[in-house]
């Protein structure tokens, strides 16, 4: 997802659930780096890692709504 800093900027300022969204999704992409580090996941962990990334796919298309219903 491309968006312009000028919008991300203003959403993030004037936008409180857009900017929970953002920072979860910051939260969500560490969590997944840390998880990728690993050279083996337990059976939790490949879950909690499944998980993870489905709660950042879900507010990445929250954001995409806030974003589409701004630009339209």
């Amino acid at each position: 997802m491309e968006i312009d800093q000028n919008v991300l900027q203003t959403l993030l300022d004037s936008n409180p659930r857009f900017r929970m969204l953002y920072e979860e999704h910051i939260i969500f992409e560490k969590q997944l780096t840390e998880y990728d580090k690993k050279p083996f996941l337990s059976t939790q962990e490949e879950l909690e890692k499944n998980k993870v990334k489905k709660m950042k796919l879900a507010g990445k298309d929250a954001m995409e709504k806030i974003l589409h219903t701004v630009s339209n």
